[in-house]
């Protein structure tokens, strides 16, 4: 894990012409995405379409990553920060586990104290399909931000903890980065998707 510093963002939202500042508190992120073997020793299970230990793990769902998160808390001996019930999902603010970044902390951590569109070159940092051949890569590849966190952009995309729009996409959650398979516009730390948090899975999402 890197700990990442307090501090403060400004976020934005094209769609609805909206910025905001949000503080960061400390917090720890992994280094890298989460490997398929990481995600196997963890879970049992191997939901990736392209097979690899080293290789980020993908095709999950949300529920699946907070799932994850989970079980890697009570492997560790740390409380569980979600509790699950179907499609009702509560987070507990107390507990010590592992969790999702919110999208602020995860566009913060991304910028690594940088203001431009990428925090390098995009192929130095990241796998897209310019230069991908059509499939994830083992992560550590690339070059690191200033912070020392891989593969934040390229390679798979990372489901953040933050529903999108209540109001217009009910329970959408956002995801971060851009993938193998975006072209070079798509991997850029600002931009954001969003998606169902039960069902929806693909092969450059982890």
């Amino acid at each position: 894990m890197v700990e990442i510093p307090s501090g403060k963002i400004e976020m934005r939202d094209d769609r609805k012409k909206l910025q905001w500042e949000v503080e960061i508190a400390p917090f720890l992120l992994a280094k890298f995405p989460v490997t398929q073997e990481l995600y196997f020793e963890v879970t049992k299970e191997s939901p990736s379409t392209f097979k690899g230990n080293k290789l980020p793990v993908e095709t999950v769902t949300w529920k699946e990553a907070i799932l994850f998160c989970n079980l890697l808390s009570n492997k560790k001996g740390l409380m569980p920060c979600y509790s699950i019930d179907n499609e009702l999902v509560a987070f507990d603010t107390k507990a010590d586990g592992f969790r999702l970044p919110t999208e602020a902390e995860w566009e913060y951590a991304c910028r690594a104290g940088t203001k431009s569109i990428r925090y390098e070159v995009l192929d130095i940092i990241g796998w897209y399909r310019a230069n991908s051949d059509g499939t994830t890569h083992a992560v550590g590849l690339k070059e690191p931000n200033l912070w020392g966190l891989y593969d934040m952009l390229g390679n798979v995309w990372e489901w953040c903890s933050d529903i999108y729009d209540e109001e217009v996409y009910g329970s959408y959650r956002i995801f971060k980065g851009g993938g193998w398979h975006d072209e070079e516009r798509g991997c850029i730390v600002s931009n954001r998707r969003r998606s169902h948090p039960f069902s929806f899975k693909i092969d450059d999402l982890g």
